[in-house]
């Protein structure tokens, strides 16, 4: 039978790959094959440091523009969407994503990427509304002062800051749904 001789380097590179494959932790941020990174992660958890969960969309400046703001387990985000009012995007619904946002119990802080040479800052507060549940309008309003930034084409830089007021706009409610959906369901005949 034939002896079967390992160096002693061999065996100790190999006893070290499988004491750092031991002692390492998996990544949870590598996604393994056939499985999206979104699948993995646990979405219903909420940024820690936000008072109650405000995720939602609320009213913006003009009637149809909104801002969607989304607490998920590691961070802040959102958008705004907004109608364009330069010569280049008159009448055109504009997306402006967060580059940055934090909640931190009721003080929420976002800024926007710039977008046709506009962003917008806003620092405020957000509190309970008149609204008695999610699915009335104003359930949560933002309060605060939104800073709106525009680059001219010389370079230079204006400001124009404003106090607001956004509204958590009406969410459906799953369980209307689903009482609606019972009732239209037709009963058995006996």
């Amino acid at each position: 039978m034939a002896q079967l001789k390992l160096s002693p380097i061999r065996i100790i590179g190999f006893l070290t790959l499988v004491t750092i494959a031991a002692v390492c932790p998996a990544q949870s941020g590598l996604a393994t094959r056939g499985q999206s990174q979104s699948t993995q992660q646990d979405t219903a958890a909420v940024v820690p440091h936000a008072a109650e969960d405000i995720s939602g969309m609320y009213s913006f400046l003009k009637d149809g523009e909104f801002l969607q703001i989304n607490l998920e387990k590691a961070a802040v985000t959102g958008y705004v969407s907004r109608m364009g009012d330069s010569d280049s995007d008159n009448g055109v619904f504009l997306d402006q994503f967060f580059s940055k946002a934090d909640i931190q119990g009721h003080e929420v802080s976002f800024t926007t990427r710039p977008l046709h040479s506009v962003w917008y800052e806003f620092k405020g507060k957000f509190d309970r509304g008149p609204g008695k549940t999610k699915a009335d309008d104003g359930y949560y309003i933002l309060r605060g002062t939104l800073k709106e930034f525009t680059t001219t084409g010389d370079k230079n830089v204006s400001t124009r800051s404003r106090e607001v007021e956004f509204k958590l706009l009406a969410q459906p409610d799953d369980s209307d749904d689903a009482t609606a959906a019972a009732r239209s369901k037709p009963k058995p005949k006996k």
